[in-house]
């Protein structure tokens, strides 16, 4: 007798749709395996094999147990509390989406998409105003220029751009910080500055500090810094908004400045794009 009602639930299961078999299992398919007799080690099974969250109420446990399903199926479907996760994307505009860690600029160039930034890398520092300097003894203030390669970005963004910022911590990674350069993190668009660039004999250079007879200044100087607004929009990443208007031209999202002087002017990472 065993044995035919076995064959007849097989039966049962072979004629349940194909779509639904080949789909994960659901509530409505866990009791119906229920209802045909298969035991519980059968369903327990299924329920662990399939990638499903069934995010059970009271009430729903309450219905299925009143119409036969067994305490060890129902706490199956309870403990499997499986998220996907969604794919990433280097270029969806939503910031909903996983992006890699970094910061995006927003295009609008044919069709709306975020573009990753790289930053480059400071291969030279300058001095600027040596001859002021020398003369005067040192009152007069001597410039720290960090320069970097190419006369322009290959990142075009509008003269209002917007950038996303996107922290470790936005895809469910402990640390909020991402790593970058040289022994440096970033964990908030708050420790980036943004500035102008200067394009000169191929290359592009950034005001980073300044030498008289008092010391040396490191970082960017008050009125060389471009004012921006951040915001965030779900843990992990931030909104970037210039404030006003730029001016066509080259500019960069600059930090990382450990050190004062030259040695303070080649640790500079500059996340670079130019305003057509």
């Amino acid at each position: 007798m065993k044995i035919v009602a076995t064959f007849a639930a097989g039966l049962a299961l072979a004629a349940m749709p194909v779509l639904a078999a080949a789909q994960p299992l659901s509530k409505q398919n866990a009791l119906q395996l229920t209802q045909l007799g298969l035991g519980d080690d059968a369903i327990v099974a299924k329920i662990s094999a399939d990638k499903v969250d069934f995010d059970l109420s009271t009430d729903e446990m309450i219905a299925l147990r009143k119409q036969g399903v067994s305490s060890a199926v129902i706490a199956a479907m309870i403990s499997n509390r499986y998220q996907q996760k969604a794919e990433m994307s280097l270029d969806s505009p939503d910031p909903a989406v996983p992006h890699p860690a970094g910061l995006y600029a927003v295009q609008d160039i044919g069709h709306m998409h975020m573009l990753r930034m790289d930053s480059t890398v400071t291969n030279q520092a300058k001095t600027g105003g040596l001859l002021g300097y020398a003369f005067t003894g040192g009152i007069a203030s001597m410039s720290v220029k960090a320069s970097i390669q190419k006369e322009t970005s290959a990142v075009p963004v509008q003269r209002q751009p917007r950038f996303y910022f996107f922290s470790a911590e936005s895809n469910g990674s402990d640390g909020g910080a991402w790593a970058s350069g040289t022994n440096t993190v970033v964990a908030s668009p708050a420790e980036l500055t943004l500035i102008r660039l200067t394009r000169k004999d191929g290359r592009r250079e950034a005001r980073v500090g300044s030498v008289n007879i008092a010391g040396a200044k490191t970082g960017v100087m008050d009125k060389d810094r471009i004012e921006f607004r951040h915001e965030l929009v779900r843990p992990g990443v931030y909104r970037i908004d210039v404030t006003q208007p730029l001016e066509p031209g080259e500019y960069g999202f600059i930090y990382s400045l450990a050190g004062s002087g030259s040695a303070g002017a080649m640790t500079a990472r500059i996340f670079d794009f130019t305003v057509q």
